[in-house]
């Protein structure tokens, strides 16, 4: 059965295309100077793609993702600087002491009763601690710190890690729960690895966490 075969069902006769995986790829980032924007995404440490020779397209992929940018002359209309993207990390601070190192200028903040407050929320909520930082053309972007996805925002079956720094900060808070879960019940537990495990696919899927 090919991916875009059309079915009909015999109950009702209508009509429905099998559906389709979907994934992104890239996003075309618009700047005025490619060599500059080169050195500044290397800079950054992501990682420079190998493009088609004679295709005049730069790419380059954050760390843990599987979409990435490019941009070279041409490739849009767009102007320079009017883009905004969107980053997810587990480690707000630690994502900001590697910008700084690299020399990038960067804000961290959280969302307040009465707007945006300076720092990482104290409770360090998911989705509620940000930082932003632009490129040389002014293209903006937005990490967010995401350590529990909301409910219907990851498929409850796979549970994946982008990198080793993810896992990492994925078991230390499943030691620190895996904790107080001793601490209540008042004993060891020697089932902590099934423990730790459904901890951390719940907390990948936005499902009901283990007490």
């Amino acid at each position: 059965m090919s991916a875009n075969e059309v079915h009909t069902d015999e109950a009702t006769g209508s009509t429905h295309v099998a559906s389709v995986d979907m994934k992104l790829e890239v996003v075309v980032l618009p700047v005025a100077d490619v060599d500059r924007a080169t050195e500044f995404y290397t800079s950054l440490g992501w990682r420079k793609d190998v493009t088609p020779p004679g295709s005049g397209v730069v790419q380059f992929t954050p760390p843990g993702s599987d979409a990435s940018i490019h941009f070279g002359a041409d490739l849009t209309t767009a102007a320079p600087g009017s883009a905004k993207g969107y980053l997810i990390v587990s480690d707000i601070e630690a994502a900001r002491d590697q910008l700084v190192a690299a020399g990038i200028e960067v804000t961290v903040f959280h969302r307040g009763p009465d707007g945006p407050v300076d720092g990482p929320d104290p409770d360090r909520g998911s989705y509620n601690s940000l930082a932003s930082f632009s490129d040389p053309d002014g293209n903006a972007w937005l990490l967010q710190e995401v350590t529990t996805r909301l409910p219907g925002r990851v498929d409850t079956a796979i549970t994946s890690f982008g990198s080793a720094r993810d896992l990492t900060t994925a078991l230390r808070r499943a030691a620190a729960a895996h904790g107080k879960h001793e601490e209540r019940t008042g004993e060891e537990d020697p089932n902590w690895p099934n423990w730790y495990a459904e901890y951390m696919a719940a907390e990948q899927s936005g499902a009901q966490l283990p007490t």
